[in-house]
């Protein structure tokens, strides 16, 4: 496993991460996703990244238990606060003094620890000041519950601002949480450009895009049973955008070149928004512990320039580069509002 810093900060984090988004206390049963964990550990993974909302609490509970007995300064533990959780009354979502203040303590309890690595928020919400928000930030690293701040799908104006607060008072934001893969590009025209400037690193979601660029899907076939695609509780909705016989076959035509660098399609994709310098960690799940195994191979790969544009070549209009995407996929009201 290699490593790289989580941004500008002296944080290390291995470069594939360990995210348990629709596996966690719902897809997956909870043995075998301390399985995964495992595997993940067993394999040089020490960074792993959940979300109060996963499960509605329940992906955090499982993460804690899994990691319980591992010495806490060998990993880096990740989560999130925006989303609905518990009942959904006015308070339960957003991002204000009351919600983040309420939900760092819960997420301490549920993942057995005393402190997070790394706290994000969400989304940005558009309900709340911005100065409330990082101002209570501020005091959940002062209190020491958070060592680094880092955010999710925020635009690069909103990047750049919240930036400018948190160096006024004085706490480390270093990292934002996109979706990002070969089909997925909305980043690279300006949060990207945004983030280098600033010293924020992509921690990215979605490498494979949610299973698409494995090859498992194919153009003109019904999904495979069992498949994120054929889960309405987990996963369908999210990768329905992709499953077009255009985008599928193009991934098809992808394995020649994973055949010529010796990795998997799901192992080149992973590879591919590696060689993205500002791409500090790329988070990959895995309902089986030995996909983990498998994910792990693509660190450290190195893809020639003449593989990266005959990959661009391939996927050719396909690929969504509109930067407009990351503001469109934030909701524009708080959640439950």
């Amino acid at each position: 496993m290699d490593f790289r810093y989580l941004g500008n900060s002296g944080l290390k984090v291995s470069e594939i991460s360990y995210g348990n988004w629709i596996t966690h206390g719902s897809q997956v049963e909870n043995e075998q996703a301390k399985a995964c964990v495992k595997a993940a550990l067993d394999a040089g993974i020490t960074t792993f990244d959940t979300a109060d909302v996963y499960a509605n609490t329940k992906a955090e509970v499982v993460l804690g238990e899994a990691l319980e007995g591992v010495r806490r300064e060998s990993v880096e533990v990740f989560t999130k606060v925006y989303w609905p959780t518990g009942p959904g009354g006015p308070n339960d979502a957003g991002l204000s003094r009351k919600h983040i203040h309420e939900s760092i303590n819960g997420s301490l309890k549920r993942l057995k620890t005393d402190y997070v690595d790394l706290y994000q928020a969400h989304r940005f919400d558009t309900e709340t000041p911005l100065e409330e928000t990082m101002e209570a930030f501020a005091d959940v690293v002062r209190s020491g519950k958070a060592l680094y701040i880092g955010v999710s799908e925020w635009t690069a104006e909103q990047l750049q601002e919240g930036h400018r607060l948190a160096r006024e008072l004085r706490i480390p934001f270093v990292s934002n949480q996109p979706q990002y893969n070969m089909l997925w590009r909305v980043i690279e025209g300006e949060v990207v450009p945004a983030s280098e400037e600033l010293g924020i690193g992509q921690v990215v979601f979605s490498p494979i895009a949610q299973g698409v660029l494995t090859g498992k899907y194919k153009p003109g076939e019904q999904p495979p049973a069992g498949s994120r695609a054929t889960d309405e509780n987990g996963g369908a909705n999210f990768i329905g955008r992709f499953l077009t016989d255009d985008v599928l076959t193009r991934v098809q035509e992808l394995k020649p070149i994973a055949d010529e660098v010796g990795l998997s399609l799901a192992q080149l994709a992973i590879a591919w928004v590696l060689q993205n310098p500002n791409v500090s960690s790329a988070i990959t799940g895995a309902s089986r512990p030995e996909q983990v195994a498998e994910n792990v191979k693509a660190s450290g790969v190195k893809l020639e320039d003449a593989q990266l544009k005959r990959i661009d070549e391939t996927l050719g209009g396909i690929v969504e580069r509109d930067p407009a995407k990351t503001a469109q996929n934030s909701p524009q009201t708080r959640p439950g509002s």
